[in-house]
């Protein structure tokens, strides 16, 4: 039996963002326990041309939403990109998780071949519905996951990589 491209990418993704939202309460704890202002938390950076912590948790729901919404041929919900607390972030992981619980399989139907084109200021890039998860949406998704992990962790956070790797199937 093969896999479908549903079954490749929602449940993936439910499970990174329900492993990020344990990872953000583990920061939220920390900072609190530390007496950490928790906007320093949240504007941390690995280095200081990368994208700080509530970028990188609004890039993962983008990614996930946007991979769904190209591949079911239906419109993504928009969020404004404006979350400046853990909570307004959890918020934002917990909509991105009812979008994903609101499509199903069928929905997926002919998204393999169905062609996604991506513009990037000049250029763009077309591909099959399949490339676009395989080669571009899944790592860039895990991407911005293991950044907001890295974040996390870089500041103090106690967390490892079973936290990263969340509950077992």
């Amino acid at each position: 039996m093969s896999l479908s491209m549903f079954q490749v990418s929602v449940p993936a993704f439910l499970r990174a963002l329900n492993v990020l939202s344990t990872l953000l309460a583990k920061g939220e704890e920390h900072a609190a326990a530390h007496g950490i202002v928790p906007d320093v938390l949240l504007g941390a950076r690995l280095a200081e041309d990368m994208m700080p912590l509530t970028a990188q948790i609004q890039r993962v729901s983008d990614t996930a939403k946007f991979c769904v919404a190209r591949l079911c041929g239906i419109d993504a919900p928009k969020f404004d990109d404006d979350e400046a607390s853990f909570q307004q972030l959890q918020e934002r992981i917990a909509n991105t998780v009812a979008f994903l619980k609101s499509v199903n399989d069928k929905q997926f139907a002919g998204s393999e071949t169905r062609e996604i084109t991506l513009t990037f200021g000049p250029y763009s890039q077309t591909f099959t519905g399949q490339d676009y998860l395989l080669t571009f949406v899944l790592p860039n998704f895990y991407f911005h996951v293991t950044t907001a992990y890295d974040i996390l962790r870089s500041q103090g956070v106690k967390i490892g990589k079973l936290d990263y790797l969340g509950k077992y199937a």
